[in-house]
């Protein structure tokens, strides 16, 4: 069947290189390479509880298993922007296969470890494939288009991503259903796609690549530094929201991933609605975005029932579903070819040192005597804060939907 080529977009395309033109297939393929990271980020969630209670012998082991869950997440942070770095400097697609590949073989490693410890060190491994994974992935849909369809594409990148995770946390709970192990057979799903980005993908040609050309870093620093934070929110309830279930009496990990996966839906809603206010600047938009996630953090501190607990819980998955493309967009838009991997990957790196350091930061607010909801809500108190200082400050009057460099 050919390809279905969507319309290209105004202005010369970034691949002039080469005169293939990127069509509805190459957006498919990225967009479903895009969900492997977030399968890592949620899919066990749902399961942490019951992994908390087979290690419960081990030291530390409130600690230490959500860092299982998180620590893909530091290691993509902290390997990104050198990610970013590699694709700039050799070839996007050879990277992007390579990565999808050992993501499967270390994914699927909790299968057979035995040892909290070695787990562990499977993630490290996992979150260096995902770092490339991520960067590739979005500096590719930077490069296939370019304008309001590259805005367009990277919201529906959002879109897909949490779209997946709901997905995936319903079945990290009816896979968790037969064991806390059985969700990380999913890991195998990257290895269907290898065969099809190896033979529809490819690596574009810019017509006046001279090498590495330097990056804007004092115009990353700004959305960088609001990722970080935004990083620390999104993912506040992703690693929590079980806990505080369990807490409220909700211990079916069935019903755990239904109830996460209902906040997942309400991610991509917001994610989806991006698409209809980038033309808005990101003055007006962080702020407000920051505001409804603070908004649903306090509804689940103050809340009085389950039921309020998935009214704050889906409050606060619809702002931050908005808040994840404003950000991107925000950051890489105006990148030009040269400079676009090492944009997107400290973008990355950012985003995922915040997602890492969110139950640490929960865990030192219960360390300073705050339990699980009070510390949410005084994150929630946080976000707040941060909306009102951005509407204070910012001052970019760019519309994220401009044309980009």
């Amino acid at each position: 069947m050919p390809d279905k080529t969507l319309p290209p977009p105004p202005g010369a395309p970034e691949h002039t290189g080469s005169r293939r033109e990127a069509g509805l297939t190459q957006l498919l393929l990225l967009l479903a390479a895009s969900c492997m990271p977030i399968l890592g980020s949620v899919l066990i969630a749902p399961v942490l509880p019951r992994m908390a209670r087979d290690f419960a012998d081990v030291a530390g082991v409130h600690v230490l298993v959500p860092v299982v869950l998180t620590v893909p997440a530091l290691v993509i942070g902290l390997t990104a922007p050198f990610a970013g770095a590699l694709v700039d400097r050799v070839d996007r697609k050879r990277v992007l296969l390579v990565a999808m590949v050992g993501y499967s073989v270390v994914g699927t490693a909790p299968l057979y470890l035995d040892t909290l410890d070695a787990i562990i060190a499977s993630r490290v491994l996992l979150g260096l494939f995902e770092a490339a994974i991520m960067t590739c992935c979005t500096t590719l849909i930077g490069d296939y288009w370019s304008g309001a369809r590259r805005a367009r594409y990277l919201g529906m990148q959002v879109l897909t991503t949490t779209c997946a995770a709901t997905v995936f946390l319903l079945l990290g709970g009816l896979l968790g259903a037969w064991g806390w192990r059985a969700p990380f057979w999913l890991y195998l799903s990257a290895v269907v796609l290898v065969l099809p980005m190896a033979a529809l993908l490819w690596q574009p040609q810019h017509t006046a690549r001279q090498g590495l050309v330097r990056v804007p870093w004092r115009q990353l620093l700004g959305p960088c530094a609001v990722t970080l934070f935004g990083g620390v929110v999104f993912y506040a309830l992703i690693v929590h929201l079980s806990y505080v279930l369990d807490g409220a009496g909700v211990t079916s990990p069935g019903t755990v991933g239904a109830i996460s996966a209902v906040m997942s839906l309400a991610t991509a809603l917001g994610a989806g609605l991006f698409t209809r206010v980038s033309s808005v600047t990101p003055r007006v938009l962080v702020p407000v975005e920051f505001g409804l996630s603070a908004l649903g953090l306090g509804i689940v501190f103050a809340a009085p029932s389950v039921a309020a607990v998935i009214a704050g819980a889906v409050i606060t998955g619809f702002g931050t579903g908005l808040l994840l493309p404003t950000l991107v967009v925000w950051a890489v838009h105006r990148l030009s070819f040269e400079q676009r991997g090492r944009g997107t990957g400290l973008w990355t790196g950012a985003l995922f040192i915040g997602q890492f350091t969110c139950p640490l930061v929960i865990t030192g607010l219960g360390a300073a005597g705050a339990d699980l909801r009070s510390a949410l809500g005084l994150l929630g108190a946080a976000a707040a804060a941060v909306a009102l200082l951005l509407l204070l400050t910012l001052r970019t009057r760019t519309p994220l939907n401009g044309p980009g460099d």
